[in-house]
């Protein structure tokens, strides 16, 4: 079981560093969508939450592209 969440952290770590800007993307389209039906009463939270998300799909990638390096 351990080696199948390996995989599965290796894999999300392979996309993150292929598709990260891609991912950033949805996220600020995402967080604007729901910014918008919201009425803008909770922007700060919103904008907070998908800065979070871009900046841990980041990381992500660059574990990615350090997991490759070392192989």
């Amino acid at each position: 079981m351990f080696d199948a969440l390996k995989n599965l952290k290796e894999k999300a770590e392979e996309i993150a560093e292929e598709h990260g800007d891609k991912i950033s993307d949805g996220l600020e389209k995402a967080g604007d969508f729901i910014d918008d039906r919201t009425g803008g009463k909770h922007s700060d939270k919103i904008d907070t939450a998908v800065d979070k998300a871009q900046d841990f799909v980041e990381k992500l990638g660059e574990k990615g592209e350090h997991g490759e390096k070392k192989a």
